[in-house]
């Protein structure tokens, strides 16, 4: 008997069969050990916790499980179930370190199943799945991603919440063994007891206090454990650029920095870079949450680009990172996209603007043109020049002014930010400030605002940062940005890069006459989220200078990665932050970049 599958090829029902014998694909063995770890653990943790689903219906499955092994089933289910969970991600992730950790398990599991309780079938479930790691062990092979020591302290913290969390469920969910009627005020203390392994204020009839006290105590072992193995492991440092991937990554901008306007943001010291075998091409990137993130196009030789991307991708499959690119331009996203197999979604558009184009005259730009009159009118002035040609002095001042003016605690900026200011060898930057003459203190002078360019090829800029007192008056952005393009011929610049707008040809096709109601209800989206993020009155400021627009374009996996990924950029960019609260997190010098070039809100509404 035979099947024909879309009239192509015919394969006989045996055949199908014997292949769903043989059990999954090799490379989809992460996926499936890592699911059935969780719900291993799931299961464990409830066995260990609920008396009655120790002795319900689900009580024979349970007690085949990893976990529960004779007269301690209890905490062992508790111990069991939450090292399985620990380690279900890092086996979906290939992690090499987590399938050594099941490895061990699993037999001891197996060991403690025949000899507690003889059982043949609990042998089978632990064995079973240790053979299918050591079976495809080739599939285990990702290296450790980037760590500190304070991981040891969120563990503790996280961990040690989430014991008491179940430590509160295991005291109060034995109601009719409880002697006496103790206050939510004496459990607490009973678990907080009983995770140091001391007898508590509350008392139960029978057994039952040993089965709460065995699994108090395992929880309080497993946390204390995990947090030493965390704080004394040794430390995989996040990678940094060094100084001599820096001179390399500048000789390839001499000769090859005019195609990309991102291509001076690579040299962020807090990214990590991949060359290609010739060492004519590069690409950057920094690891956030398993996500291996690159910043625009690969720099250097285009016909070197996939070679430099081939290292990138074999990087992020050795150790399992998810690879993505952020706002790389329609030429870098055909050519990842042709060696990798990659996805490119449009994810907004650059705002460029050519300097011999540029004038404030005519009825388009009388808006700007009026702005920029009446501040000069009050006594601003304007300087633009390159970071060389200012004294050391006035430059800290600058530095000092961009840091105290931004608008939030966390440092925002990754793929459209540089993250420092008068740099010494970035002295080919260019910095545009405004001054009030008179309105001199002690800290900033008369500054009054800043922007920050970094060179893009031999004859571009590309903006970096915008920052102003709010005390000044609105419109300092659009003083500066036109003082910097009327200024750009006598600096050699003949095309400035300016914001990036998120999905502004969305906003302007849906604003057009005859937009469907697709288009219409994703602009109405946009506009709606634009309360929280600067969407739409990007867009609206970067159509102030009538520039071209340049698309940007994301860069990955599958489209079950995208929001993963979206998260990931985020927490680049500084707008989403997991990190420890300020008391924990060390107090190194803040740089000064920001996110995507954005302008301040607070700005934005007042022009």
């Amino acid at each position: 008997m035979s099947v024909t599958v879309d009239g192509d090829n015919s394969v006989s029902v045996p055949q199908r069969v014997r292949r769903l014998l043989r059990g999954p694909r090799p490379e989809a063995v992460p996926a499936v050990v890592g699911t059935a770890c969780t719900v291993v653990g799931l299961i464990d943790i409830a066995a260990g916790v609920f008396p009655r689903f120790r002795h319900s219906r689900m009580h024979t499955l349970a007690e085949v499980l990893p976990g529960a092994l004779g007269p301690f089933a209890a905490a062992l289910s508790l111990s069991a179930g939450v090292l399985l969970l620990l380690l279900a991600h890092g086996l979906k992730r290939h992690k090499r370190r987590a399938w050594r950790a099941a490895v061990i398990l699993l037999p001891a599991g197996a060991v403690a199943q025949f000899t507690y309780r003889h059982s043949v079938v609990g042998v089978l479930v632990s064995l079973t799945l240790c053979y299918l790691l050591v079976r495809h062990r080739d599939q285990f092979r990702a290296l450790p991603d980037p760590r500190s020591r304070w991981r040891a302290l969120a563990n503790f913290i996280l961990l040690g919440a989430s014991s008491l969390a179940l430590g509160l469920v295991i005291v109060s969910v034995h109601p009719g063994r409880v002697v006496g009627d103790p206050s939510i005020a004496d459990r607490l203390q009973h678990v907080l007891y009983g995770l140091f392994g001391v007898e508590g204020p509350v008392d139960y009839a029978g057994r039952t206090s040993w089965t709460v006290a065995y699994s108090l105590g395992a929880l309080g072992l497993l946390t204390a454990v995990t947090t030493i193995y965390l704080a004394f492991r040794p430390e995989h440092p996040a990678a940094r650029l060094t100084e001599d991937d820096e001179s390399r990554l500048r000789a390839l901008l001499d000769k090859h920095g005019g195609r990309d306007s991102l291509g001076h943001f690579a040299l962020r010291r807090d990214k990590a870079v991949v060359f290609s075998p010739s060492g004519k091409a590069a690409v950057c990137y920094r690891v956030v949450s398993g996500v291996m993130l690159a910043g625009g196009d690969p720099i250097g030789d285009v016909e070197a680009w996939p070679g430099a991307i081939e290292r990138f991708m074999d990087e992020a499959k050795a150790h399992s990172w998810t690879p993505a690119v952020m706002g790389c331009s329609e030429r870098g996203g055909e050519v990842w996209t042709r060696e990798t197999g990659l996805t490119a979604l449009e994810l907004g558009d650059e705002a460029v603007v050519d300097v011999a184009d540029f004038s404030l005259a005519g009825r388009a730009m009388r808006n700007v043109r009026q702005m920029v009159g009446r501040i000069e009118r009050n006594g601003y002035e304007t300087r633009v020049r390159r970071a060389r040609d200012i004294n050391p002095t006035e430059l800290d001042r600058i530095r000092r002014a961009a840091a105290d003016w931004r608008g939030t605690d966390t440092e925002r900026g990754f793929s459209m930010a540089l993250g420092r200011i008068g740099d010494p060898a970035d002295g080919d930057c260019v910095i545009a400030t405004a001054h009030l003459p008179g309105s001199e203190d002690e800290q900033h002078g008369d500054l009054k605002a800043v922007l920050h360019f970094v060179p893009w090829g031999r004859d571009g800029m590309s903006l970096e940062l915008m920052r102003r007192d709010r005390s000044a008056d609105p419109g300092m952005n659009e003083l500066l940005i036109v003082a910097s393009l009327q200024a750009a011929p006598g600096l050699g610049v003949a095309r400035v890069s300016l914001n990036f707008a998120m999905f502004r040809s969305a906003l302007a096709r849906g604003e057009r006459l005859g937009a469907g109601p697709v288009l219409r209800c994703w602009r109405g989206l946009l506009i709606f989220l634009s309360r929280w993020f600067q969407i739409e009155s990007l867009y609206k400021f970067n159509a102030k200078f009538k520039p071209r627009w340049e698309p940007r374009f994301v860069v990955f996996r599958t489209s079950r990665d995208l929001p993963r990924i979206g998260i990931a950029a985020m927490q680049a960019e500084g707008f989403v932050n997991f990190s420890l609260p300020r008391p924990f997190r060390s107090r190194g010098p803040r740089p000064c970049g920001h996110a995507l070039r954005t302008v301040p809100e607070h700005e934005v509404r007042a022009a």
